[in-house]
């Protein structure tokens, strides 16, 4: 747009056909619409992004920095031209019809092709939108929802909560409208999404009540949203994440596994707690051959004070610690990278402070009776009063990261503001963000190293500090598959740092060791994965469950530590594209309706397709199969796309299966990452067509990432007329990785004639006996070709099989 600034008087026929006089001006990415009735603007983001506010008066709601933290865009071409019925502004990807009294718009592709229409809008009281739903349109996001992976149809209430129906008799919470994390925002398979930019709670009616219309509205606060043009999926979040911002790469021991303890003692058994308990714990991992990466200690570690008993938090340690900085310096002794805390938000007086009173002098916490005591996230001086008197007497001690429960369970009384504006409701949705940037910024900036929190509630944005995980659902097989939806839910709202508790958290029914191990073995491909359960006094350690569960637990462990190569590098994908780590089928295969149905079977990366088993005692279970071919991870078996087709599942089964054209890069078997040096880089490859992948690689703790230094290995598969290329590049970046050569691993379906490595013949080695020996083997049974080959990550590699 080339004006900086011009005024336009135009006359159109309004609602009731009387000729009514409009305004508009231009400036810069900015197009305000004046009537009568109110005003309207329009702000340009990209050729496929815009923002809408809709206000009763001349007045515009400020930019908030918790939600949204990108404003400024670079100046956008588009043209502003009056129309018969309206005015209209397109882009190079879309066009917006804009209609007034009331303001609505319209969205047309170039093809002008209508995307999304407004029929009815409300910009006082409860501002609303009323929307065209076309007969197949489908509806994905939401947040971390437990229901339904398409919303068609549904009622959908957001806002940080534990639910407003009926509740379990195990886990005390309503799993099918609990709302520890909501995000309003959807996509539409229609290719556009919306994201209602507001902290108050939103009701969406997606078709509910009316067939051929939905609804998103708001209890208050103003109608004020983005329209993001896709057509993908990824786009649309790629989008999205510009405004609320990307998910950063965690530490790399966070892609391990993450081990929480209750230290011997649970609720109501706290004086079982000891100092010893974690040491013993770790020690008995170590043991028995489990890896792990991460400790922290829940809420009994600390002292519950008799102000707020278990709600409060004084940052010490219960009496039954005896040497808690031995225990610390124990635990990291025995190779553990990361050791932290279970907290709250709630300051309290301990045995030998008075953070609670040193709190209120300071100014810092809420004075208000329903939230006495909480500190205000949202004041930096607050926020580094807590820091320097409250975490700073753990983080001294060696505690890297902090678990911020509770982040959306107080209520605040109806007043309370804070120096923006925001009302009681708003700042409810909005304190878990905060609460979760505090001691991820702060414990960065002290450890030096990337941000970790680990955190229960949240909303658009929380993905800035990852990671989030699903609360505390039962031990029951009836709420299995819904936290599975709720991964992919979520990971389809922008968040994609997500992990929930393997078995379950709270159980009150006899120990079933099927479903412990079922869930373990989805939660070892899940993005972030924990142990941890309430379950007095097993806490969901393996080796309680016996030895054949204890075995399959530390089988799918030890294949996520060979996969932290490919989970690695699909996490850095994810920083830069907005990938989630974890989809739903019908993210890669949108016009494939049978995929908006499936919630038990999902993407984990780019590669690999994850089918857990989700009924009691099942021996086999149907898998459906998007367009492709595939091949049976465990088997080889080759399997053609768009059918469904049946698996036998013994207990130490999972069915996974690989997507053709796959590279998956692997690292050997380890206790906890270091623990060897990675001196070969195995390629688990299905040759199909033209496919590539590119290895990441870092220095796995820095944010040097953020300022380009990594590297990446670009390696290039060709299947054409029954011969194979391979070709493995030098990394190229600012960092580089340790020397490694490769071992390759491809499903071939006869027996190689010839294989080449850069233009010279490989000799055939008995399959067994390839070791270091550079060569091929053949497995006929498996239908793979195993190639070894001693040259490395400083030289370009290029095998030929015919």
């Amino acid at each position: 747009m080339k004006s900086k600034y011009w005024l336009v008087l135009i006359l159109c026929l309004g609602l009731n056909g009387i000729l009514q006089a409009q305004t508009f001006k231009v400036d810069k990415n900015e197009v305000i619409f004046k009537s009568s009735q109110g005003d309207m603007r329009i702000q340009m983001c990209n050729d496929k992004m815009f923002r809408v506010t809709k206000s009763p008066n001349t007045f515009f709601p400020e930019n908030e920095e918790w939600m949204v933290v990108k404003y400024d865009f670079d100046r956008v071409d588009y043209q502003v031209k009056a129309v018969t019925n309206g005015n209209e502004i397109t882009t190079s990807s879309l066009k917006i019809l804009v209609l007034s009294n009331p303001w609505r718009i319209s969205v047309k592709n170039t093809d002008d092709t209508l995307i999304y229409k407004e029929t009815a809008t409300c910009i006082t009281g409860q501002p609303m939108n009323e929307c065209v739903m076309q007969p197949d349109e489908h509806f994905f996001g939401f947040g971390e929802r437990m229901d339904f992976l398409d919303q068609r149809g549904q009622k959908v209430h957001l806002n940080v909560e534990l639910g407003r129906g009926s509740k379990p008799a195990v886990g005390g919470k309503d799993i099918l409208r609990a709302n520890y994390c909501p995000v309003p925002y959807f996509m539409s398979n229609k290719g556009y999404a919306i994201f209602f930019h507001t902290a108050d709670p939103t009701d969406w009616d997606m078709g509910w009540s009316k067939r051929d219309a939905y609804t998103y509205s708001a209890t208050g606060g103003d109608l004020d949203y983005y329209f993001i043009l896709g057509p993908s999926f990824e786009s649309m979040l790629r989008n999205y994440q510009t405004l609320t911002g990307v998910c950063p790469l965690m530490p790399r021991s966070a892609y391990g596994l993450h081990i929480g303890s209750y230290s011997g003692g649970t609720w109501k058994y706290e004086e079982c707690t000891t100092d010893q308990y974690p040491i013993d714990l770790v020690h008995r991992l170590r043991k028995e051959g489990v890896p792990f990466d991460l400790l922290w200690l829940d809420s009994t570690w600390r002292l519950f004070n008799k102000k707020f008993g278990n709600g409060g938090c004084c940052f010490e340690f219960r009496d039954t610690f005896k040497n808690p900085q031995a225990m610390i310096d124990s635990i990291y002794a025995n190779h553990v990278d990361m050791f932290g805390l279970h907290i709250r938000s709630i300051m309290d007086n301990g045995n030998h402070n008075t953070l609670f009173d040193d709190a209120v002098k300071a100014g810092v916490v809420y004075p208000k009776a329903d939230c006495e005591g909480i500190i205000n996230f949202f004041d930096p001086k607050a926020t580094d009063w807590w820091w320097k008197n409250g975490v700073m007497r753990i983080a001294s001690m060696g505690v890297k990261f902090v678990k911020t429960d509770c982040g959306g369970s107080l209520r605040f009384p109806e007043g309370t503001t804070f120096e923006k504006g925001f009302s009681a409701d708003q700042l409810h949705n909005l304190f878990p963000i905060a609460y979760a940037k505090a001691p991820y910024e702060k414990f960065q900036d002290y450890n030096n190293q990337r941000g970790l929190n680990h955190t229960r509630e949240g909303y658009a944005g929380i993905q800035r500090y990852p990671f989030i995980w699903a609360g505390d659902w039962g031990t029951e097989w009836q709420w299995f598959e819904p936290v599975i939806r709720g991964g992919l839910n979520i990971g389809l709202s922008g968040v994609g740092y997500w992990a929930h508790c393997m078995g379950g958290f709270e159980q009150y029914s006899p120990y079933d060791t099927d479903l412990y191990i079922r869930w373990c073995q989805f939660g070892m491909f899940s993005p972030v994965s924990i142990l941890f359960g309430m379950d007095h006094p097993r806490y969901h350690e393996p080796w309680t469950y016996g030895p054949e569960a204890l075995a399959t637990f530390i089988k799918y462990d030890s294949i996520r530590y060979t996969l932290i190569p490919y989970l690695y590098s699909n996490a850095y994908r994810m920083y830069k594209t907005s990938r989630p780590l974890m989809t739903p089928l019908l993210y890669d295969y949108p016009d494939d309706e049978l995929t908006y149905r499936i919630s038990d079977q999902y993407m984990f990366g780019t590669a690999m397709m994850i089918c857990p088993v989700t009924t009691k005692g099942a021996l086999s279970r149907p898998v459906y199969f998007p367009g492709g071919k595939w091949v049976d991870f465990w088997t080889g078996e080759r399997i053609e796309g768009r059918q469904h087709k049946s698996f036998l599942t013994p207990p130490d089964l999972m069915p996974i299966f690989i997507k053709e054209g796959a590279i998956i890069p692997k690292q050997p078997a380890m206790q906890y990452m270091g623990e060897k040096k990675v001196d070969e880089i195995l390629l688990t490859i299905f040759p199909s067509g033209t496919s590539s992948y590119d290895l990441y690689e870092d220095d796995g703790k820095s944010l040097d990432y953020m300022k380009e230094v990594y590297s990446i290995t670009s390696i290039k598969s060709m299947l054409k007329d029954g011969v194979w290329r391979l070709t493995i590049e030098k990394p190229r970046g600012k960092f580089v990785p340790d020397k490694h050569s490769y071992r390759i691993e491809a499903f071939w379906d006869s027996k190689p004639l010839h294989v080449f490595q850069n233009g010279k013949l490989l000799k055939e080695i008995p399959l067994g006996d390839l070791g270091q020996q550079e060569g091929w083997s053949y497995d006929e049974e498996m239908g793979k070709v195993w190639i070894k080959t001693n040259l490395t990550n400083r030289d370009i590699v290029q095998l030929q099989i015919e």
